[in-house]
């Protein structure tokens, strides 16, 4: 499973890296040290943390976010896998956006929650890329 730096979770949730500290120290979203003693955040806490902040249910502030050229950085927070057919969905900052694409384009890009991933609108075409 991935976990994030701070400044990546930041980053990932459309926040400057302060908040997302600001956020972990007040018990906000779980961190663990790791052997070098920088806080990361499990992929999959990060998710749900994004979906939560999404649906307004954490905190008043407004997150600030923006896209360059359709592309919408986020975290995966739900697959869907079929016998050939996947439905991903990604958070990406206030965005919720879901694909539906191939099980093995999913398999192949190694997609599961709390992965780090792109999704890129293109007129009402959603393309994921992986991070």
């Amino acid at each position: 499973m991935p976990s994030y730096t701070i400044g990546q979770a930041a980053r990932l949730l459309g926040v400057s890296p302060d908040t997302a500290r600001r956020w972990a120290d007040a018990g906000r979203v779980a961190t663990h040290r790791d052997e070098s003693g920088r806080r990361l955040v499990d992929g999959v806490d990060l998710a749900a943390f994004s979906v939560e902040l999404a649906q307004g249910t954490g905190t008043d502030e407004e997150v600030p976010y923006t896209s360059v050229r359709n592309a919408f950085p986020g975290i995966v927070t739900a697959v869907k896998l079929g016998d050939v057919a996947a439905q991903v969905e990604i958070q990406a900052g206030p965005h919720r956006l879901v694909s539906l694409l191939t099980r093995e384009a999913v398999e192949e890009l190694a997609l599961e929650v709390g992965a780090q991933a792109t999704a890129r609108v293109k007129s009402t075409n959603v393309h994921i890329d992986r991070a």
